[in-house]
Order: C-alpha cells, then sequence, then structure tokens
C-alpha cells in the first residue's frame, strides 16, 4: 500500500488528519506538485488524471478521491467511526460533508486557482498548463464562501460540530477549506462567532498538524 501525499495541498490533508484521528500510518510519496510532478509519466502511470493524494492498494486498487480513500479506512479501521454509525448520523454526515466541498471546498478552490500567480495557466484541478485564469470566477468563489460561512455559523450556533456533538469528516473538510483560504490571505472574522469557536476547537485537535 501507498499514499501519494503533497504536504502543501489541501485533498491530500484532509487525508492525512483522517488517518490521524484513526491513528494509522501508510507509507507516503511525495509528489511535488508545484513543480509539476503529478504530469511526470511515472505518476501519470498511477493516476491518468495526475492529482494528489492518490492511494495504491496491496492488490493493485487505485484510489485518487479524498472521500473515497477516507472511506477505505473507515471501512478497514472502523474505530473512531468518522462517518457514523446509524443510518441517521451517516447520512448526517454525508449531508454536511457535501455542503463543505461544495460551499466551502469548492469557493476557495475557484478563488485560489482564478488568483494565485502560481496557478496562472492552470485555472482547473488536474489540469496541465493552458486552462487560463479567470477574474470572475475568483470574485465569485469569495462571495460563495462568505455566504456559507453565514450558513455555518447558524448550524455552529446549534451543535458542537458540523454534523451533531460527535467529531466527523465534514469537520475535517470545513476545516481544511478555511485553512486554503488563508492562502488568499483570508481570515474569517469575529461576525461568525460560532465559527470562530469550531475553528479553535479543531485547531487543538492533535490531528490538526498531519
Amino acid at each position: 500500500m501507498k499514499l501519494y501525499d503533497f504536504t502543501l495541498a489541501p485533498n491530500p490533508r484532509r487525508v492525512r488528519i483522517f488517518l490521524a484521528e484513526k491513528g494509522v500510518e501508510v507509507p507516503m510519496e511525495q509528489v511535488n506538485t508545484r513543480e509539476g510532478a503529478q504530469f511526470q509519466p511515472e505518476f501519470l502511470a498511477v493516476n491518468a488524471r495526475g492529482t494528489v493524494p492518490t492511494l495504491v492498494l496491496d492488490d493493485g486498487t487505485v484510489l485518487t478521491e479524498s472521500v473515497a480513500i477516507c472511506r477505505y479506512f473507515e471501512e478497514t479501521h472502523p474505530e473512531p467511526s468518522l462517518f457514523g454509525r446509524t443510518a441517521t448520523q451517516r447520512a448526517v454526515i454525508e449531508n454536511w460533508n457535501r455542503r463543505a466541498e461544495i460551499e466551502g471546498m469548492t469557493s476557495v478552490s475557484d478563488a485560489l486557482r482564478n488568483t494565485l500567480p502560481m496557478f496562472a495557466e492552470r485555472g482547473l484541478v488536474g489540469a496541465p498548463d493552458g486552462v487560463p485564469q479567470i477574474a470572475a470566477l475568483a470574485e465569485r468563489g469569495k462571495a460563495m464562501l462568505e455566504r456559507w460561512l453565514g450558513h455555518l455559523d447558524a448550524r455552529l450556533a446549534t451543535t458542537r460540530f458540523l454534523a451533531g456533538e460527535t467529531f466527523s469528516i465534514a469537520d475535517i473538510t470545513a476545516y481544511i477549506s478555511f485553512e486554503t483560504a488563508k492562502r488568499l490571505e483570508y481570515e474569517v472574522s469575529a461576525n461568525y462567532p460560532n465559527v470562530v469557536r469550531w475553528l479553535g476547537e479543531i485547531a487543538a485537535r492533535p490531528s490538526s498538524s498531519a
């Protein structure tokens, strides 16, 4: 088994935090996406899409999506549960994880990839040079992130964590979106006190440094 990782990329960090919460160690190999290592023939032979994280299982199965990788480890290492134990818990966690991906991660990705100079010709994830940035998408991403913050603050006024009183993969996804937004010099303001409280609690967990 091998996990292809890059310490500076947000989606690999999602998986590392998940593994840290589980107490699971996996052999890792760094793929420096800033230097274009993901588009080199040797890595494309593993993952033709050219993205990290990528998990290669002992039987040769290749998983290239963060949540799919996390689900694998949830099945093989069920404690502590991060996807829920009951049908209701699993559905609520899935609901909030999807919202965190669509309203949080996607919004931040749009803002980042259409703003930072390092993505000047790489406006889409997994695409080599030749995809230009679109300023309007960056602005929309920032606006959507603010909208998501309002929804998130209202939710966290009623519950400790995103999907209830127990930490879950939904919290990891949402937390990483705000950590990534810092690259835009974006900070969550005091206007969202419940989000600020929640962010502090997640940051205090040992897994947050993974």
